[in-house]
């Protein structure tokens, strides 16, 4: 089988590494973007089957990165990975179309593979 494709959207060039080594430990394609704005061109052009998005970045927040994503028809996974754990930011994301909310602060990357692979409906 193909391995799956995950994107991630994030500013901090310490977490996107991280992710980086640990999703490509777990034999998935991976590849990142530092900004939504660059976030939502890879996600055209990777073709991704989950996006990882952080909240706080400079220019478009992840947010509106999600509306964008949403609005020109993206039907991918994506999960908010952000260190915004406040209810109202978690239902402003999943209402806007995230299909699950990680706080960065709560979870290791192992747990976030595991949450990969729950939305993707992969062992």
């Amino acid at each position: 089988p193909m391995p799956y494709k995950v994107l991630v959207i994030d500013d901090d060039p310490f977490i996107v590494e991280m992710y980086v080594l640990k999703f490509k430990d777990e034999h998935f394609t991976i590849d990142f973007a530092h900004t939504g704005e660059d976030g939502v061109k890879k996600a055209k052009s990777f073709d991704p089957d989950v996006i990882l998005l952080d909240v706080v970045m400079p220019g478009i927040d992840g947010f509106q990165t999600l509306e964008r994503l949403r609005k020109e028809g993206l039907q991918q996974k994506i999960i908010m990975l952000t260190n915004l754990g406040q209810k109202e930011d978690i239902d402003r994301g999943m209402k806007l179309g995230a299909n699950d909310y990680v706080v960065k602060a709560h979870f290791t990357p192992s747990e976030v593979v595991a949450k990969v692979r729950a939305v993707l409906g992969i062992a």
